[in-house]
């Protein structure tokens, strides 16, 4: 059975190639639903609002993703663990990036 609830953005793949556009997308919905700072190191934000962010974190997760971090409850530990697994992006498409408009040729 297909995903019957509407993703406000896409989900984070297994691999991380969208994870800079995600977490900024994710940080944005957060913030905006009030539970930004449940993803925050030393938080103590109450635990409804950890369980609606852990919900909807979990929600824009691809599945192999969600069974590897399963039994992670609290979003500010899985935040910290997706960007120790992803956060190294930066350092290797950013540059291109930069390289790629620098260089650009009409």
């Amino acid at each position: 059975m297909s995903n019957l609830t509407k993703l406000e953005f896409v989900a984070l793949d297994i691999i991380g190639n969208n994870y800079l556009s995600w977490v900024l997308d994710a940080e944005i919905h957060l913030d905006a639903k009030g539970l930004g700072e449940t993803i925050k190191e030393g938080n103590e934000e109450s635990t409804k609002d950890k369980a609606n962010a852990m919900i909807f974190l979990r929600h824009h997760l691809y599945e192999g993703l969600k069974t590897e971090y399963l039994t992670v409850k609290d979003p500010q530990i899985l935040w910290a663990n997706l960007k120790e697994r992803y956060d190294h992006q930066k350092t290797m498409i950013l540059p291109k990036a930069r390289y790629e408009w620098l260089n650009l040729r009409l």
